[in-house]
């Protein structure tokens, strides 16, 4: 498997191809910013890219997934999911039963996706975040993660 990539999301690409029971004969963009990864795929349109699925990562058997995904550890994806191609379902993210995902979107770790949510292609879901059911979240959006914020103890 060619990895296109070097930074941190690569690093975690790697990794999860260690795991693999055999090495997947094709490409992988393993780039974390969307548009990047969406430039990398368009400058390839004859390269095959293959699906990445960590084996401690629970995806129902009916679920339609694109070339190019990448599923990680912890990660569940419930039945009649529909998952575009270069997306990043990422570590103990939760996908629901009836959710479609568009191209080259970016669900963050410990997210949490109620079912038959839609996200638009190149959408951003931050760290933690949980979509209620039937959500739509529009193409090249930011669903903003949850904040640290940290105040003075009183009296200190």
């Amino acid at each position: 498997m060619k990895i296109i990539g070097n930074g941190g999301h690569a690093a975690v690409v790697r990794d999860v191809a260690r795991f693999l029971a055999h090495e997947p004969d094709g490409h992988f963009i393993a780039v974390g910013d969307n548009r990047s990864r969406q430039r990398e795929a368009r400058r390839r349109p004859r390269a095959r890219f293959v699906i990445l699925i960590h084996p401690w990562a629970y995806v129902a058997p009916d679920v339609k997934i694109g070339a190019g995904t990448i599923i990680m550890a912890g990660a569940i994806v419930q039945p009649t999911c529909v998952i575009g191609r270069h997306v990043i379902v990422n570590t103990n993210s939760v996908v629901e039963h009836h959710c479609r995902i568009g191209d080259c979107v970016h669900i963050g770790p410990g997210a949490h996706l109620c079912g038959g949510v839609k996200v638009g292609t190149g959408a951003l879901i931050g760290v933690g975040v949980g979509i209620a059911p039937g959500a739509k979240i529009p193409a090249w959006s930011l669903v903003k993660a949850r904040r640290l914020e940290i105040e003075p103890l009183p009296g200190h």
